[in-house]
């Protein structure tokens, strides 16, 4: 059965990689519910902050061949989304692919499995999420069966290519364009709010009246003084 690849990826709307990168990624998460992959995929190398388009490729355990040439399809700010079929064994990433991502200008890579050579990835500049590592790998095999920029699955989050996304050592995001547009401008406003509530919070005043929740939780709340 012949292995699908889609070599034409949409780009991201003009800007938005630069509007992300100006929020605080966590604000997002005020007004998103979706597109947040398991927090068991956790930055392994890497530092600062990750703004990029997915790019896919699905593979099964325990062969990598799809994963190396899904290199030769990276732009520069691509991120690299590997679906390992659920394999949470073998490491598919390690330094050979990690330094073919780098050479494309990639900005990182997000693996639904373990990476190996860490040592080796920390001195490519990229960021490098993972679910841990391990130094068994992946093996060139060339099974007839995955996919480069097919739909996959990223730590329960479906990622398509051509989808947006953010990361720092805290987590990642990734979102259709359209949703991350849907929310930049609350996410600014409360960026530019944050400030004047933490100077309010430091002089005093309750928490719960400057974040509003004492009024939502009015009438709700029986509470007992003793």
């Amino acid at each position: 059965m012949p292995v699908r690849v889609n070599r034409e990826v949409a780009a991201l709307p003009h800007g938005l990689a630069d509007a992300l990168a100006e929020v605080d990624f966590a604000t997002l998460g005020h007004f998103l519910e979706t597109g947040f992959p398991d927090p068991g995929i956790r930055r392994i190398v890497g530092a600062g902050r990750l703004v990029g388009r997915a790019m896919t490729v699905r593979v099964s355990a325990p062969d990598s061949a799809l994963v190396h040439r899904a290199t030769e399809l990276l732009e520069p700010g691509d991120v690299l989304f590997v679906d390992t079929g659920g394999d949470r064994i073998h490491a598919p990433v390690g330094a050979v692919v990690g330094t073919g991502v780098a050479a494309a200008g990639a900005a990182g890579i997000v693996i639904d499995g373990p990476c190996t050579d860490t040592a080796a990835l920390a001195e490519l500049g990229i960021s490098v999420y993972a679910r841990g590592t391990s130094i068994l790998t992946t093996k060139m095999l060339g099974f007839s069966n995955g996919g480069i920029n097919v739909p996959v699955v990223i730590g329960g989050v479906a990622v398509l290519p051509g989808y947006g996304v953010v990361g720092d050592a805290d987590g990642l995001l990734v979102a259709a364009p359209e949703d991350f547009l849907a929310v930049l401008p609350d996410a600014r406003r409360s960026d530019e709010a944050e400030p004047e509530k933490l100077r309010r919070i430091r002089d005093g005043e309750p928490l719960s009246t400057v974040s509003a929740a004492g009024s939502r939780l009015r009438g709700v709340l029986e509470e007992e003084e003793t």
